[in-house]
């Protein structure tokens, strides 16, 4: 009896992960779909996503871990245009999302914020507008964040100076306002980083300039 039981306790543990993989293909699939109904591709680097397919880490640009869990994006310089979705967020095990030097526009999606295992965001050279969302500040594991050479307006949201793993952080080139921070991930980082805002009024110093100053910030 005790190995007719162990013999169904394993059948329903391999019947359980045959079908929970393809179940969290679909999820994901779903989500880089999304992504591809909202852009448009005129040289086709998205034309092998397709939906019918239940695994997305047989299409091209798109990279997975051995539980076929998409781990990479790699999308820069594809002359894509359109916008950002949402649903990106979903991708939980996600580490490189590079979607640099293409037309995209509209806002950077606070859903971004779920992307628990990111490393690396890189979103430069688009048209992105908008504020920078403060649930980036939930990527613990992110070292390199770059935003710079967009449309990007707003403060600079304090709490990506928790940022502890943060390595490369550069939003140069975007018509961000107020001053920058200086505490925390942020001591380490270069004026380099925050140059070519026009309305950027530098520092903030710790004890005499609070960075929420200035009304007309937007």
């Amino acid at each position: 009896m005790k190995i007719w039981a162990m013999f169904r306790l394993l059948a329903a543990f391999l019947l359980l992960s045959t079908f929970s993989a393809p179940a969290n293909a679909n999820l994901e699939g779903d989500a880089l779909y999304a992504l591809r109904r909202a852009v448009k591709d005129p040289n086709g680097v998205l034309e092998s996503w397709d939906p019918t397919l239940v695994d997305p880490c047989t299409w091209f640009h798109v990279t997975c871990d051995t539980d076929n869990r998409v781990t990479r994006l790699d999308l820069g310089n594809a002359k894509l245009s359109g916008s950002l979705v949402p649903e990106l967020g979903k991708l939980e095990r996600l580490q490189y999302l590079e979607l640099y030097i293409n037309n995209l526009a509209g806002p950077i999606p606070e859903e971004l914020g779920g992307l628990k295992s990111l490393l690396s965001l890189d979103l430069y050279h688009n048209n992105l507008t908008g504020s920078i969302p403060p649930s980036l500040s939930k990527l613990s594991n992110l070292k390199f964040l770059r935003l710079n050479t967009n449309n990007l307006t707003g403060r600079i949201p304090r709490e990506l100076t928790k940022l502890g793993n943060l390595k490369i952080f550069d939003v140069s080139n975007n018509d961000l306002c107020g001053t920058f921070p200086t505490s925390g991930s942020f001591s380490k980082l270069s004026d380099e980083s925050f140059k070519n805002n026009p309305r950027l009024e530098g520092p903030e110093l710790m004890g005499f300039v609070r960075y929420d100053v200035g009304g007309s910030c937007k």
